[in-house]
């Protein structure tokens, strides 16, 4: 392998990681609908627990592509929102979204792909 397809490589292994799991990328999704509250987020996601969504948006925060504006107010208020790098990902996000509508029959249904993989 050559320098730079090494580099290239370990430049998408970082991307990959940063924004690998479950939940990352619909948390991306629904923040570039606007900035979101935490318990907004965690009602358009669905079935993820508080615990999980605290450690996706604690992650997305330490990689730079969401920041959490604390008000300092009671009762507490908390938006997250994307940063610019967050924001960056959109159009790939979108592309993503573009491939999975394309290939929507080839793809198994998330349930199916769970049972396959054991979780």
């Amino acid at each position: 392998m050559k320098h730079d397809e090494l580099e290239d490589h370990c430049q998408i292994e970082a991307l990959i990681s940063a924004i690998s799991g479950r939940w990352k990328l619909l948390i991306i999704y629904w923040l570039s609908q606007g900035d979101c509250r935490f318990n907004q987020l965690q009602r358009n996601l669905g079935r993820i627990t508080h615990r999980t969504l605290t450690r996706q948006l604690t992650e997305l925060q330490t990689t730079g592509f969401v920041s959490r504006k604390d008000f300092k107010t009671i009762p507490p208020h908390v938006e997250y929102s994307l940063t610019p790098l967050g924001q960056s990902l959109l159009p790939l996000l979108y592309e993503m979204h573009q491939w999975a509508a394309q290939n929507a029959d080839k793809l198994p249904e998330p349930k199916d792909l769970s049972k396959q993989l054991g979780r």
